[in-house]
């Protein structure tokens, strides 16, 4: 398993409509251990996610299901494979 930092940057007039179905479709994938955290940055313009997937094929699956892929609502999405080291959630840190 690899996680990814996964940056997604909106159309400021159409992501606010889409929210709803973005956010349930993150909490079901955080349920399955697929999301580490995520959510928006403090300007508006777009949100970070970390998420864990067998591969880069796997993850760009998951996020081209996406609402906001899939609605048009992501005008540009950065993808970078991370490796975590340190933090109070990794087990044996």
């Amino acid at each position: 398993m690899a996680w990814f930092i996964v940056e997604f940057r909106y159309v400021p007039e159409s992501f606010a409509e889409v929210r709803p179905r973005h956010r349930e479709y993150l909490r079901g994938l955080a349920e399955r251990g697929a999301v580490g955290v995520a959510g928006p940055l403090a300007d508006g313009t777009g949100g970070v996610a970390l998420f864990q997937a067998e591969d880069r094929a796997e993850l760009q699956r998951i996020i081209d299901a996406d609402p906001y892929h899939v609605e048009g609502v992501i005008t540009d999405r950065t993808v970078r494979e991370f490796t975590p080291l340190l933090g109070s959630w990794l087990s044996g840190a």
